[in-house]
């Protein structure tokens, strides 16, 4: 299966979803070397990149080998959004996406993210404005809606499209939900319904099984995949296999997850140095080996590496607690 985005061309309808201090560049050199078909950034702010914020410059930043990946967007003045779009459409990514579906309240409170949802017409305008000022495809990701009293995907989707969006990513839960509950996979039906450009379906898929049951559910020519993709970029390898053969690989053992993470450290260090990228590891650490046996004892002392070299020895120990079936308080404590 394949996904066509305005002009870009997706090798697969899998997308890894923006996640702040998780989908960094290292990471998403991961996501598609185990397959995934678009990669999107950590979400940035319009009005950092306007003020040549250093940090900004850091969460743009895009490798040679993530193509296609779309760079994602947050803010709230349309003309000031519309500005930074031109500003840096040279830059080497392939789509432009809007957040208007981040929870948090830091951004709510600033009338960005899902905060938009209450206000269409300015939705609307940025991506009028935006989408007429670059030639790249511009896209947005919304949610079902603010909270169940105000549940408007269907006619925020219309709007987007009559604005010039090329596609939409619908998350199955209102901004009050955050990530708690259920997602509802048919408001996701009903804006495919409702509109002719492609609809990415966002919530509760975490294998092939879900995943298939998503696009039979909704017809939905996409899918986002977000939390279950921490500690596990294996998930688009997977999804590939399932379509090509119906059979879900097993569960990588903890060798291939030992060489894994210290694939992920090694990206770190090179982009951010050892400093900071062994101790941005700590967290992915900790989702890479949940659910193996002996996860406990090592999270638990993650959190006092400070060097690869400790990492590796750390892990080192972690299978070798499996390989022998020594109990793990013997080597992590």
């Amino acid at each position: 299966m394949s996904l066509k985005i305005g002009s870009v061309e997706l090798a697969n309808p899998y997308i890894l979803a923006p996640m702040a201090g998780v989908t960094d560049l290292p990471f998403r050199l991961l996501c598609k070397e185990m397959g995934a078909g678009l990669l999107c950034t950590e979400m940035v702010s319009a009005k950092a990149i306007s003020f040549h914020n250093k940090n900004t410059e850091r969460l743009m930043e895009t490798g040679d080998g993530e193509h296609p990946v779309s760079l994602q967007l947050f803010g709230s003045d349309a003309d000031l959004i519309c500005e930074v779009a031109r500003q840096i459409e040279e830059r080497p990514f392939d789509i432009l996406d809007f957040n208007m579906g981040c929870p948090v309240p830091k951004v709510v409170n600033n009338g960005e993210g899902s905060a938009l949802m209450k206000n269409p017409a300015l939705a609307e305008e940025i991506v009028r404005k935006t989408a007429a000022a670059i030639k790249k495809p511009v896209t947005v990701k919304f949610r079902k809606g603010f909270d169940d009293d105000h549940v408007n995907a269907v006619e925020f989707a219309k709007r987007m499209e009559a604005a010039g969006a090329a596609a939409i990513a619908v998350h199955g839960r209102t901004r009050a939900q955050y990530y708690a509950g259920r997602a509802d996979w048919d408001i996701i039906r009903q804006v495919k319904e409702a509109v002719k450009i492609p609809v990415i379906g966002n919530g509760d898929v975490d294998g092939p099984e879900s995943a298939r049951k998503m696009f039979a559910e909704t017809g939905c020519d996409g899918i986002m995949i977000g939390r279950a993709a921490r500690g596990n970029p294996w998930i688009f390898q997977e999804l590939a296999a399932y379509d090509k053969g119906g059979s879900i690989p097993e569960r990588p053992q903890p060798a291939e997850v030992k060489n894994m993470i210290l694939r992920h450290a090694a990206l770190q260090i090179q982009y951010k140095g050892e400093y900071t990228g062994i101790r941005e590891m700590r967290k992915h650490v900790a989702w890479y080996t949940a659910g193996y046996p002996h996860s406990a004892a090592l999270r638990r002392r993650v959190n006092e590496i400070d060097s690869i070299a400790q990492l590796e020895a750390m892990l080192e120990l972690w299978v070798a607690m499996h390989t022998t079936k020594t109990p793990g308080g013997h080597f992590l404590g």
